[in-house]
């Protein structure tokens, strides 16, 4: 009442003229605002015009400079499929997607950033990727697959057209594609729940391509809030009043108006079908509604090439049989149907479209919409669908990276990439690598190798095939060529010696050597064999001088020098044998002695090993070479020694080496030097005095890594495969069989599963490492390729260490 009173109490207020005359305060406003335009119009006229137009104008380019800006240094992320895929990761894929929203200001102004989920089928099969804007931050995308479907694979390139724009010279390219919009408001959803993969029609409709012939669908998706939202609710409640949604049926609704929907009166009537219909309507425009948006777009194409010269009736036919193929997959988005569908519309020039990826207004889907429409086959068996070998996951806390105390492993392949490692003291626990030849497991032991180089550790390495020891020669740094100790069976070169018999207890040395033999030949091993060879021996062992293997023959053989020899025999026992040798005839004597000097003559005859083993005192002292950094490299190719000399070579060196690191017992523990054994091939140098599952219970305490690598465990003697599995216990499983797979995944799991095991990459490791002297969960990795040789290098080496050797 005071504000009623104070307005009359002013008869010229506007308020008080509307409250006691409306319709003339309404006309006197209107008699305003004419002469307002009579005068001012001809001069505000075209002025608001330019105006208008110029700030449209300016929007338009802007945004066609954001366009530009989403394909600066876009990429395409191609997505393998795991073995399973979970229905549900589509959804929490574009769930977690949403964070692409730019602020509310840039949004309307320029458009927010848009992705590109894309099928692209050719005669091979079909691939799936995800075309991601180069506003979009580096590897955002990529984590969220891999976060999504675990054991998604993602492989990230530059961003190409799905289908290609250009072809070679006397070809030319037809096409045929169109566009899948909403055919009824997009306040209604379309169906997300399927009891089956709903994209299983749209896979198989471009089955049976030529190898020519090309196909694309693309669903270009962005994420909306705000005003977009909100018309899309406004549109739902026109919808559900009755009213038009759309802009043309909201302007026939002003010129042929209707009764007013609120009058309960003149509501009409409906039959009790129709009224389920609607009430299940409203139910389904709530429910979309109620989550998050995405605006979006579908496209598809198909095309192929033809020769230039082809007439127009070959090109027609080829065209109809483009539109067919077109046709097939429009009709593969009639699965969606429900409250709504998607009808067809036409696309002009669809390979620029397609290649453009341009996104202006689309139809509003919520999250389960989209994640129906774009999402990874949940059939098991997709034609031609690449799939991820091995789930890829993440190292443990704590897992070493890098430093001089660190042997590198490799790079993680799960979440930011970043270099994995073994510490010095988790390696004493030694480490088993298993895998298929090619896979990176000589590779990975050359880089390890490398590394103890550069932190002056000493090593042994010893390869039967060769290769990995070219490649060490290659990247050695050429400060370390003083250190290198150099056996190459492929060499021109004298090698230096190491005489297994010239050690300070020669009888242990004479038990050795006979063991290797033994072992090596076992097949072709007898009593008498082994009898005679440890008596020859220990009689070289008794004589002054420094024993020498190549003097056994003429021991066997020749009598003057058998007599001589047996001057520095003073043991009766082995007198006794003599004896008995003496009073054979020479028939049984060549009888008894032919098995051991087939087997001699063999080893023997072979030059490098006579240098490298008999050629007089040892120039080698393996217990220097780990106690002061050196670098023993044994390259001792089979196939230029053959497998069983190769085999008693490497035997010999390994027990050398042995003999060496258990004269450490004599330092104290703190003082002990860390040092490493690298054994390729390793199943060729079982035939070991010493047990190897012995060795490497004991070798921690000598502070001796023992790193070994082979192909398979039919290799490995149960007991032998059981020993390594305990004591070596840092695992670095690369592609191995599936009996191997499902006999290792005890090591791996939970996380890995025998399928992973199986169906590894090149350089793709399971591994499972001792982290601060506990075994931490299994994860995957990919080792790195060694760097680039040095042009020369190897010969520099080797003629460093053919001087101070």
């Amino acid at each position: 009442m005071d504000v009623l009173a104070a307005a009359t109490s002013t008869p010229s207020s506007p308020i008080a003229t509307y409250l006691t005359d409306p319709w003339s305060s309404v006309h006197h406003l209107a008699e305003q605002a004419q002469a307002w335009v009579l005068t001012w119009g001809p001069v505000a006229g075209p002025l608001l015009a330019v105006t208008a137009t110029g700030l449209l104008t300016l929007r338009r380019r802007m945004r066609r400079h954001y366009q530009q800006r989403l394909r600066t240094n876009a990429r395409c992320v191609t997505v393998l499929a795991p073995p399973t895929v979970d229905p549900a990761g589509a959804t929490a894929l574009w769930a977690n997607l949403l964070g692409l929203l730019r602020p509310t200001w840039k949004r309307r102004l320029l458009g927010g950033p848009h992705l590109a989920w894309e099928y692209l089928f050719t005669s091979e099969g079909v691939r799936i990727q995800i075309w991601v804007p180069g506003v979009v931050p580096s590897g955002m995308v990529e984590r969220a697959l891999e976060a999504a479907w675990p054991g998604a694979h993602t492989r990230t390139r530059p961003a190409r057209p799905p289908l290609p724009l250009t072809t070679r010279t006397g070809r030319r390219i037809l096409t045929a594609g169109g566009e899948c919009r909403l055919a009824r408001p997009e306040a209604l959803p379309i169906r997300a729940d399927h009891p089956a993969d709903p994209i299983r029609a749209l896979l198989g409709a471009p089955v049976g391509l030529a190898r020519t012939e090309r196909a694309a669908v693309q669903i270009l998706a962005r994420p909306v809030t705000g005003h977009r939202v909100a018309q899309a609710r406004r549109a739902a409640r026109r919808l559900r009043t009755g009213r038009s949604p759309r802009p043309a049926g909201r302007l026939l609704d002003l010129l042929t108006p209707g009764r007013p929907a609120s009058s309960s009166r003149n509501t009409p009537k409906v039959d009790h079908q129709t009224s389920l219909e609607l009430s299940a309507q409203d139910r389904a425009i709530v429910t979309k509604q109620r989550g998050a948006q995405y605006e979006t777009r579908i496209r598809y194409a198909v095309a192929t090439t033809v020769d230039a010269t082809a007439d127009e009736d070959h090109a027609d036919a080829v065209r109809d049989h483009l539109r067919g193929r077109a046709h097939a997959i429009a009709a593969a988005f009639a699965a969606f149907t429900e409250h709504n569908y998607y009808t067809r519309a036409r696309l002009r020039r669809p390979l620029p479209a397609l290649a453009d990826r341009r996104l202006g207004s689309g139809d509003l889907l919520s999250v389960g919409e989209l994640a129906a429409l774009a999402h990874l086959p949940v059939d098991d068996a997709v034609p031609g669908l690449q799939r991820a070998g091995a789930k890829a996951v993440a190292p443990p806390p704590g897992t070493a990276a890098t430093g001089a105390d660190v042997k590198p492993i490799g790079i993680s392949d799960s979440g930011h990439p970043r270099p994995v490692g073994l510490t010095v003291a988790d390696a004493r626990h030694h480490i088993h690598i298993l895998g298929a030849t090619g896979s990176g497991k000589s590779e990975l032991m050359a880089r390890m190798t490398l590394a103890d180089v550069d932190a002056g550790r000493g090593l042994v390495n010893v390869d039967p095939k060769g290769d990995q020891i070219a490649d060490i020669l290659a990247r050695l740094p050429l400060a370390a060529a003083d250190r290198v100790i150099l056996f190459d069976a492929q060499a021109n070169s004298r090698p230096p010696c190491l005489n297994p018999l010239d050690q300070p207890d020669r009888h242990r040395a004479v038990d050795n050597l006979v063991s290797i033999f033994s072992r090596v030949y076992a097949d072709a091993w007898g009593p008498r064999t082994d009898d005679i060879l440890r008596a020859g021996l220990l009689t070289l062992a008794a004589q002054p001088g420094t024993p020498l293997l190549t003097d056994l023959p003429k021991l066997l053989a020749t009598p003057a020098f058998r007599r001589r020899a047996l001057d520095a025999v003073h043991d009766d026992i082995l007198q006794g044998f003599w004896d008995w040798y003496e009073a054979l005839s020479d028939g049984a004597r060549a009888a008894a002695v032919a098995p051991l000097m087939n087997k001699l003559r063999g080893f023997l005859l072979r030059p490098f090993v006579r240098t490298a083993i008999a050629a007089g005192p040892s120039t080698v002292d393996m217990g220097t070479v780990l106690d002061s950094g050196g670098i023993c490299l044994v390259r001792i190719a089979q196939d230029a020694l053959g497998v069983e000399t190769a085999a008693l070579m490497g035997s010999v060196v390994v027990s050398a080496v042995w003999q060496a690191a258990t004269r450490r017992a004599r330092v104290p523990q703190p003082k002990r030097l860390d040092a490493s054994l690298y054994l390729d091939e390793a199943h060729h140098f079982l035939s070991l005095p010493y047990a190897l599952e012995d060795m490497l219970a004991a070798a921690r305490g000598y502070r001796l890594s023992i790193v070994l690598a082979h192909q398979n465990l039919l290799q490995l003697p149960k007991h032998l495969e059981e020993g390594i599995a305990a004591n070596a216990r840092n695992k670095i499983y690369f592609n191995v069989s599936p009996a191997d797979a499902r006999r290792l995944a005890r090591h791996v799991e939970p996380r890995l599963t025998e399928h992973d095991l199986a169906h590894l990459g090149a350089f793709h490791a399971a591994t499972r490492l001792v982290v601060a002297g506990e075994e931490a969960p299994a994860f995957t990795l990919r080792t790195e390729k060694l760097p680039p040789a040095i042009r020369g290098r190897a010969r520099q080496i080797r003629a460093a260490a053919r001087r101070h050797t």
